[in-house]
């Protein structure tokens, strides 16, 4: 099955990039596709993904519909791909950023 594309969005390894969301601070929940959703809370799960390279999709995906280079799901996903390329320890401090931005587009969803 094909993606169709429409003038207002492109496909980039099958994951559409809304043009009208490109470095949006108006993100919910609802505007996040499911694979991306998906891979994000599991980067919060007691087992995150290992493959650096599912991490940098979902990690593109925030910096181009986030907040860019000061998204907290991007800047976590960028942190848990240098932890596994290097294996050093991470920052928690991003860690913890990133799960109450989550959170936050949650409470987002809920109050609309």
């Amino acid at each position: 099955m094909s993606y169709q594309q429409t003038e207002s969005d492109v496909s980039i390894d099958e994951i559409p990039v809304d043009l009208e969301l490109v470095h949006s601070t108006d993100l919910s929940r609802a505007d996040v596709p499911d694979e991306i959703e998906s891979i994000t809370w599991d980067l919060l799960s007691e087992q995150p993904p290992t493959n650096p390279l599912v991490v940098l999709k979902a990690a593109r995906w925030w910096y181009i519909h986030g907040t860019g280079e000061t998204d907290p799901a991007y800047c976590w996903s960028i942190e848990w791909v240098r932890h596994l390329t290097t294996g050093e320890a991470t920052a928690s401090g991003l860690f913890s950023e990133c799960r109450e931005y989550l959170r936050s587009l949650e409470r987002e969803d809920t109050d609309q």
